[in-house]
């Protein structure tokens, strides 16, 4: 069996986008995935070494069959320094001749990249944005808000003057850094569209992080867009809502081109309403969305189970979507605009009859539903899933289980076990449960914040480690019943709650 080596460079260093990823690749018996050594991607603001991994990347160039490259990592350093770089004019001219460079030195290598356009996060704080975002981000969005829908609509009157109060009161010196930075990343973003006309990159993923109607973002995409379509790029350019997916969603799509394949996918819907519903943090229904992923991942939905080659089982709100932790005093249409009942029963025949199964749990934002895991749970089922992905927004959740349906179908089954039980974890019991508990219960205690565990971390992982472990085992009880969950071991990628990194102790039974 040849294996396809494919060379991956992510968004950045947390597990979402690097381990995530290759927790995906290890399931497949085909998929070989070559990254850069860690010392090399940088910490949250600080820069990765965009020298060193040109460096790495020309190496891993000569024995890949296919590259991944995230631009935002490549030119700037990552996610978070493509919001806070100073990088001058000449930066573009020098990343794009040496794109054109590996191009011309391995004409036959496809390359696969992302490109993000600059989110404008509508709240105040300077975790992931320039340290004045913390006093006014707020504001920043709000003007660029209010400007834009001024211009391609209009404003009522108490819209006109909440901008001129904030015209008043917005430092100068803010607006003009805040737009430097993003017009050079619009000129990079249109600069990449011009290789992909080039046939430098073979396809272009510009997920949209955190977008909204109108605004600096929205501005922004429309000059993409309006480029692309100049350019007739429709079909090598996709752009749609996502961010940390993306390095999944690409994957996808190599592993679907370099096997000449485009497998057929069915969704089932836990409600009815749901393929309408805008999901939070997103622009356009949960369907739209679903269109634009599958197709980016080198699929293609189907309308009939005899044709699918996967099942993608696809829970949504019933009519209003909350957050994961607000489960316990959840929307009552949650349960009178959806029927879960239903849904599990649908997922239970198709598992039986032998189809393969993936599911997105993206009824909440920002965590799974533990309604339905403990439903799949006691018709034991649970562990017969390809995938279980519900973490962060919609599209987070639909690229990495869309991925790991492609690559999982004819997978490892002892892997897509493990990463069964790491999702659970991750998005279900951290995400939904434990994350809260812990900034209410234990944070405190502590001296700590939800954005810095100071010199505590340790602490915060020992106790999160012995909560999720705990969890897991009073309401995981009819599945994985040839292995057995015996230690749960976290940490905290940027020193914070947001998000944790796992790594699991399983052991499995006798005959398994």
């Amino acid at each position: 069996m040849k294996f396809l080596r494919v060379a991956y460079l992510p968004i950045d260093e947390r597990p979402c986008n690097v381990n995530y990823v290759q927790m995906i690749a290890n399931s497949s018996v085909e998929v070989e995935l070559d990254l850069p050594d860690e010392e090399l991607l940088g910490y949250k603001k600080k820069a990765a070494d965009t020298e060193g991994i040109w460096a790495w990347l020309q190496h891993a160039a000569k024995t890949a069959d296919a590259l991944i490259i995230s631009i935002d990592m490549l030119i700037y350093g990552g996610l978070l320094p493509s919001r806070l770089h100073y990088l001058a004019e000449e930066a573009v001219v020098t990343w794009v001749e040496r794109l054109r460079l590996l191009h011309y030195t391995y004409p036959d290598l496809p390359i696969y990249a992302s490109n993000l356009i600059m989110r404008c996060p509508k709240y105040s704080s300077s975790d992931e944005e320039p340290d004045y975002y913390e006093q006014c981000g707020r504001e920043l969005f709000l003007r660029s808000y209010f400007l834009d829908k001024q211009k391609r609509e209009s404003l009522s009157t108490e819209e006109t003057e909440q901008l001129q109060d904030i015209e008043a009161r917005l430092r100068v010196e803010y607006i003009v850094d805040y737009e430097t930075r993003r017009n050079f990343n619009s000129a990079i973003n249109l600069k990449i569209l011009e290789l992909v006309k080039e046939g430098v990159i073979k396809f272009l993923a510009i997920p949209q992080d955190d977008s909204a109607e109108y605004g600096y973002t929205a501005m922004d995409q429309i000059k993409v867009v309006k480029r692309r379509d100049e350019l007739r790029l429709q079909q090598k350019v996709h752009m749609y809502p996502g961010a940390d997916e993306v390095g999944a969603t690409l994957l996808a799509r190599v592993y679907n081109e370099l096997k000449g394949q485009r497998p057929r996918i069915l969704p089932i819907w836990s409600s009815t309403l749901g393929p309408r519903l805008i999901p939070m943090y997103e622009d356009r229904p949960f369907a739209e969305s679903l269109k634009s992923h599958v197709l980016a991942a080198g699929c293609q939905l189907v309308d009939r189970e005899e044709e699918a080659d996967l099942i993608l089982a696809y829970n949504t709100p019933g009519r209003v979507m909350q957050e994961s932790w607000e489960q316990r005093s959840k929307d009552i249409t949650y349960s009178s605009f959806r029927h879960l009942l239903t849904f599990v029963d649908q997922i239970n025949r198709m598992i039986k009859s032998g189809k393969k199964v993936i599911l997105a749990d993206a009824a909440f934002a920002n965590g799974g539903d533990g309604e339905l895991i403990a439903m799949l749970d006691d018709e034991g089922i649970l562990d017969q899933l390809v995938s279980y992905k519900g973490w962060n927004t919609n599209c987070n959740t639909l690229g990495t289980t869309l991925c790991q349906g492609v690559l999982g179908v004819e997978g490892k089954p002892e892997v897509l076990k493990e990463n069964l039980l790491y999702h659970l974890l991750d998005d279900y019991f951290y995400q939904a449960e434990v994350r809260m508990e812990l900034v209410d219960d234990f944070l405190p205690k502590l001296d700590l914040t939800y954005f810095d565990l100071k010199d505590k971390a340790d602490l915060l992982n020992q106790e999160r480690d012995q909560r999720l472990i705990t969890r897991f085992h009073e309401l995981i009880l009819h599945s994985f019943k040839d292995c057995e969950l015996v230690r749960v071991g976290s940490f905290a990628p940027w020193n914070r709650m947001f998000e944790c990194g796992l790594s699991l102790q399983i052991n499995r039974k006798e005959g398994n």
